[in-house]
């Protein structure tokens, strides 16, 4: 399986891969910072590879295939051992990350007043989407309302978003550590855990901003019901 350079390095908009196989227009690398969609509810990364005879073949999709990460190129030609030079869409992935850093501190205020979890969601560039299993709260709505409000307090605080990783037996002692209904714990002999300290503390595999003042505040664009564990609220960031 590639390494996930995005995992160890969020901001890191280039890199240098050796192509391991092809398979029709897609390409897998020894490493990459492309993270794939929807893995983790994220959108996927776009950009391109740029190959040993400078043709820039354009990334349009990264997704995950039998463990590994595929990435669906343009038209062009890659042999395996050949090194390419990747370059990710920043724009787009720099959206997605305060919107991900901005669906932690959201998630982590509802978990903490009604323990609440997430039963489903997406996040592309231009919003994302969240599904709260908020039952027995009277007035929904309300609650998420006043929710977002505490969240952009937070956010405005500036507060640092740490990235590590704990033996799997420590990670599962921290309370909350997996805040996704129905998902199972991880199983990795490591758990890669997400930390705004004081707020929230998870585990994901996902980019996030480095700082909480980097994500601007959220901003509801609507919410609806999709059943009982299913109250969704659709929302952007803005600086």
């Amino acid at each position: 399986m590639a390494k996930l350079l995005y995992q160890y390095d969020s901001y890191l908009r280039e890199f240098k891969a050796t192509v391991v196989k092809v398979k029709d227009n897609r390409v897998f690398l020894d490493q990459t910072a492309f993270h794939p969609g929807p893995s983790g509810g994220l959108d996927t990364d776009k950009g391109y590879l740029v190959t040993p005879g400078e043709e820039k073949l354009d990334v349009l999709q990264a997704f995950e295939e039998e463990g590994d990460v595929a990435h669906l190129v343009s038209e062009g030609k890659l042999s395996v051992g050949e090194e390419v030079r990747g370059v990710i869409d920043w724009e787009r992935r720099y959206r997605m990350m305060r919107l991900h850093t901005a669906s932690h501190v959201l998630l982590a205020v509802l978990y903490k007043r009604y323990g609440a979890l997430v039963t489903g969601g997406h996040i592309a560039p231009e919003g994302a989407r969240d599904d709260f299993d908020i039952s027995g709260v009277g007035n929904w709505k309300e609650a998420i309302a006043a929710a977002v409000e505490e969240a952009n307090t937070l956010l405005r605080k500036g507060l640092d978003v740490k990235v590590y990783w704990l033996p799997r037996e420590e990670a599962l002692k921290i309370p909350g550590i997996v805040k996704l209904a129905d998902r199972f714990p991880p199983t990795a002999s490591e758990v890669r855990i997400v930390e705004i300290p004081g707020v929230d503390v998870q585990a994901d595999g996902g980019p996030h901003v480095r700082n909480t003042s980097e994500v601007g505040q959220i901003i509801v664009q609507k919410m609806e019901s999709k059943g009982v564990r299913r109250k969704r609220v659709y929302y952007t960031v803005e600086p």
